[in-house]
């Protein structure tokens, strides 16, 4: 079932009219007339203020959505609605951040009369994680919760599930039990699916199954452990968010904040953050999301589509709905070819994007003998596009599994071409990162377990036996950390054991003032150095992320808010996403499609259009998941800009065989590929049979009807 955003003719004349009206506002100026509909959607109220219903944008990939959210923002502003009574969710700090900004030089450059943002800029806008930590903090006595309370990153947070699997002795079981990751992975999408374990282990995690009952313990002992150190995950950051909201006391009182509530890419939304929207506007009074149906590709994440599906729905009358279809990042004859592959998704908001740029030729559709000749094409492809102007940085590559680039990296190295493979090491996952931060954690929450074992095990001699009894000293002490004075340490750390109770002391003491707090990570780095150069190697990478850290904090105002908002959200650090080849300064981009979402490229490659990879063979089991992977490719074809190429290898060359072996499988082609779809690309094979035996040509264009000799032959 679809459904269709079209308007009747008398309807689109009065949007038409209402749209050539506002683009006298100068800050709708620059707005196309579905944007400028979007953006200006509501009206003023008699008493003053400006009032709208639930509003729903569908954006298509690259119609601006971004830029029609900001100016959406803007003209609220503009309209007399105060920064404080507006809150933005959005899913990384950094669009957060880029929002404020766009909404800060809209407001300025217009020409009406109107209040510049003040230089807090606005003061609720950020991520469902960030925002969920600031109002539990607030509300930390009606849930039972120390204000202080520890935020845990997901490193921390497996440590921790760790730390009650061998409490439980379900590391020694006679059957290998789920590693600590896995048991994260499954507690976290029962919590963000809202379904029973059993339910989850069953359609998610099978060869789990048989350990339900021992999961279920896991869980109730790691959560009872969260809460006996005062730590939240990430998924307690949203849980108890849910559950303040649940009431409606608190509900009532949380949403008469904000006149308007707008949420960014509300397709990646899970269950629970769709509940907690709804109990803050339950009858969208002001509520405005964003997002595009088309993209939803993170279920993995507990994403849940059926969110912006159901979304006008769930309101009577129901949400306006506007659809921005104008393209302004790729060709007509790719978007020619992405309009197809989606229009035959079973449910959704139809639209049909359309550009202004009509040059380009139509996308490839390009098949290949196998793994190598498929490098082999990339590569060639990327160089003759090089000597044709275009930088390697604004060529990618993407693929559906990150090892389904090994051979294309084998030959970009041999052809000593310079790559950056997305989709790896986050900045706070680097040891040395989380050792100093472990530090002024500590110093935060004293009850922070995860913490205090890391930092007290980088001392000479302290292990996980002695780093237990010293944090039960601890503990017996009303964890006031000024007793690690009078604790024995072992002797290898007697001699350091001075020094760092004095350190603990002084960022946790009476003394301490969040004003000055940025002069805590040189004091902390001092400590640290002597640590690092024992235990670690590459000093010099290690001691330049130290330092980019030490910079990132002159941002935040208190000490909290830097170790809350960098766990939510981390930058990424350069020196985790290529190495070597980064010293090169033009390089090509590989990607999975999943962390090329956002991004844009003049040229695109495809790598493994084949059934297996799309869709993976993990998904053609489940009609829904099949959908999602039918989104996933539409997302990897949206990302380019002026070329696309779809490889296909006909064959796999089986694994576990001798180096010189031939033995293989054949592919088979894409569902997604159907007949209709192939007819929009340019359709070619590339293999030997273009390098070998190049002085042939044929030279008559007769054609013979083999087909219907074959037919006639019955």
């Amino acid at each position: 079932m679809s459904r269709s955003t079209g308007m009747c003719e008398s309807d689109l004349r009065g949007v038409l009219m209402q749209a050539a009206a506002e683009q006298e506002c100068d800050h709708l100026g620059f707005l196309n007339p579905a944007q400028r509909l979007a953006a200006a959607y509501g009206e003023r109220r008699d008493g003053g203020g400006f009032r709208a219903g639930p509003l729903l944008v569908i954006a298509g990939a690259g119609t601006g959505k971004t830029m029609t959210l900001a100016h959406r923002v803007a003209h609220l502003l503009i309209e007399g609605v105060s920064p404080e009574r507006i809150l933005l969710l959005t899913f990384t700090r950094r669009a957060a951040q880029e929002m404020t900004r766009r909404v800060e030089n809209i407001v300025r450059a217009s020409s009406r009369d109107s209040t510049p943002l003040p230089s807090g800029g606005l003061p609720w806008s950020g991520t469902f994680h960030s925002i969920a930590n600031r109002l539990l903090r607030r509300f930390a006595h009606n849930l039972a919760l120390d204000p202080g309370f520890s935020v845990l990153d997901r490193g921390d947070a497996a440590d921790m599930m760790d730390v009650v699997r061998h409490e439980l002795k379900l590391t020694r079981t006679s059957r290998r039990f789920p590693k600590k990751d896995t048991c994260l992975a499954i507690y976290s999408r029962c919590v963000n699916t809202q379904k029973p374990l059993a339910e989850t282990l069953d359609l998610t995690y099978p060869w789990c199954s048989d350990w339900k009952d021992e999961l279920s313990e896991l869980f109730r002992h790691y959560v009872l452990r969260k809460q006996q150190s005062q730590s939240l995950d990430y998924d307690d950051l949203l849980l108890y968010w849910g559950h303040l909201v649940a009431e409606p006391e608190f509900a009532e009182e949380i949403g008469s904040w904000f006149d308007h509530v707008l949420v960014d890419e509300y397709q990646d939304t899970n269950l629970v953050q769709a509940q907690i929207l709804n109990a803050l506007k339950p009858d969208g009074d002001g509520v405005t999301v964003v997002g595009d149906d088309a993209q939803s590709i993170y279920s993995f994440r507990a994403a849940e589509v059926e969110n912006i599906l159901g979304f006008p729905d769930q309101y009577m009358p129901s949400a306006q709905v506007i659809t921005l279809e104008q393209n302004y990042r790729s060709t007509q004859p790719i978007l020619d070819s992405a309009n197809c592959l989606i229009a035959e998704s079973v449910r959704q908001y139809r639209k049909n994007l359309f550009s202004e740029r009509k040059d380009g030729g139509r996308p490839r559709y390009v098949t290949v003998e196998d793994g190598d000749a498929e490098a082999e094409y990339v590569v060639t492809s990327v160089l003759a596009n090089r000597e044709l102007g275009m930088q390697l940085k604004e060529q990618a590559v993407l693929f559906r599994g990150s090892h389904h680039s090994d051979r294309l990296e084998l030959e970009l190295v041999r052809r000593n071409i310079p790559y950056v493979k997305y989709g790896g090491l986050k900045f706070l996952e680097a040891a040395h990162v989380k050792d100093l931060l472990s530090v002024l954690k500590w110093a935060e929450n004293p009850k922070n377990e995860v913490a205090a074992f890391r930092v007290l095990k980088l001392l000479p001699g302290m292990g996980p036996a002695t780093a237990s009894r010293c944090f039960e000293h601890l503990a017996i002490n009303d964890h006031c950390l000024g007793a690690l004075r009078d604790f024995r340490p072992p002797a290898a750390a007697a001699q350091d054991w001075p020094v760092f109770c004095e350190l603990l002391a002084s960022l946790s003491g009476a003394e301490f003032d969040d004003r000055g707090w940025q002069s805590q990570l040189p004091q902390v780095r001092r400590w640290y150095q002597p640590h690092l150069e024992r235990i670690y190697d590459a000093l010099d990478t290690r001691e330049a992320d130290l330092e980019q850290l030490e910079q990132v904090s002159g941002r935040y105002p208190t000490r909290e808010r830097f170790l809350t908002e960098l766990t939510l959200d981390p930058p990424s650090a350069a020196g985790d996403l290529a190495g070597d080849p980064l010293l090169d300064e033009d390089y090509l981009i590989l990607s999975t499609v999943h962390s090329a979402k956002g991004q844009e490229w003049e040229s695109v490659f495809v790598l493994n259009v084949t059934d297996g990879n799309f869709p993976s063979e993990f998904a053609t089991g489940k009609p829904e998941m099949i959908e999602e992977e039918r989104r996933l490719l539409y997302v990897a074809m949206t990302r380019a800009k002026q070329s696309l190429s779809l490889v296909s290898p006909l064959r796999f060359h089986v694994t576990q065989q001798r180096r010189d072996g031939d033995r293989h499988v054949y592919g088979a082609r894409s569902r997604f590929m159907s007949d209709r779809l192939l007819g929009t690309m340019e359709n070619r094979f590339a293999g030997r049979s273009e390098n070998e035996g190049s002085a042939f040509r044929v030279r008559s264009d007769k054609q013979i009807d083999v087909a219907e000799r074959m037919r006639q032959m019955w």
